[in-house]
């Protein structure tokens, strides 16, 4: 069972999704960073809100009082639909979705010039070279 375990654990897909899964995770925080940190300030600087993440409106108020953030409407037990952050997600997304389709373009051409490269001819087997060789004896003669 062990050994099997084994075998299941060192498979080359195995291996090659881990990868996948821990350079996605780091990716993300990439991205995280991408939109939080230098695109959201640049839309914010045009629209003129500072921040999206902000962007709500209050359903329903129990307490009455004003509100200026999500988290405090939410602690206060406000009905909130963020929507900015709602907005955030999307743009976030939509990066994630550009930087992949760049990504898989580039694979995508390197796959086909590799393709496209002429292959090196196949060694020719033991039996052509055997009967190549009793070709050209037979030449000699």
């Amino acid at each position: 069972m062990l050994k099997e375990f084994k075998e299941f654990a060192i498979k080359g897909n195995m291996v090659d999704m881990a990868v996948g899964i821990i350079i996605g995770a780091a990716f993300g925080t990439v991205v995280t960073s991408l939109v939080n940190d230098l695109l959201m300030p640049v839309i914010s600087g045009l629209i003129g809100t500072p921040d999206f993440s902000n962007l709500f409106a209050i359903l329903r108020n129990p307490t009455g009082a004003a509100l200026t953030s999500v988290k405090a409407a939410r602690d206060a037990g406000a009905v909130v639909l963020a929507f900015g952050l709602f907005l955030n997600a999307i743009i976030a997304f939509l990066a994630v979705a550009v930087a992949l389709f760049f990504l898989v373009k580039v694979v995508n051409r390197m796959r086909r010039q590799e393709e496209a490269a002429p292959a090196a001819p196949p060694a020719p087997s033991e039996e052509v070279k055997l009967l190549a060789e009793i070709r050209d004896l037979l030449r000699r003669r």
